[in-house]
């Protein structure tokens, strides 16, 4: 059973689903907002949030963290550190919102937009 169980598997298997979150947060970090599923967009958030107040440090260590959470990805952790977290350096946390973009076909509620406040 699957009582209080934290993620969403997004029926994957973990590795795909490292994949997917890391592909998706390398995506949002370097364009600024991304349209997926709201599921997605809901797992992604903590992911995203959790690196940038990591980057708000600023230090070498904390790159090597970023890097190796993103996967190797020096573009996005670049622009993480140099332009996104300085932005929010006085703000302690709801760096993301996502928005609704409402019915895709038959499905009611499924896209979203996740973008940085």
């Amino acid at each position: 059973m699957r009582h209080h169980s934290r993620t969403r598997t997004l029926g994957r298997v973990r590795r795909q689903r490292t994949a997917l979150l890391r592909s998706l947060a390398r995506s949002l970090l370097l364009e600024g907002n991304i349209t997926t599923t709201l599921s997605k967009a809901k797992e992604l958030r903590p992911y995203v949030e959790r690196l940038v107040t990591v980057g708000k440090a600023n230090t070498t260590a904390s790159r090597r963290i970023v890097s190796s959470r993103l996967g190797g990805a020096h573009d996005a952790v670049k622009k993480l550190h140099e332009d996104i977290a300085p932005r929010y350096r006085n703000r302690a946390g709801g760096y993301t919102r996502i928005v609704r973009l409402g019915r895709v076909g038959k499905r009611v509620n499924e896209a979203a937009r996740i973008e940085f406040v």
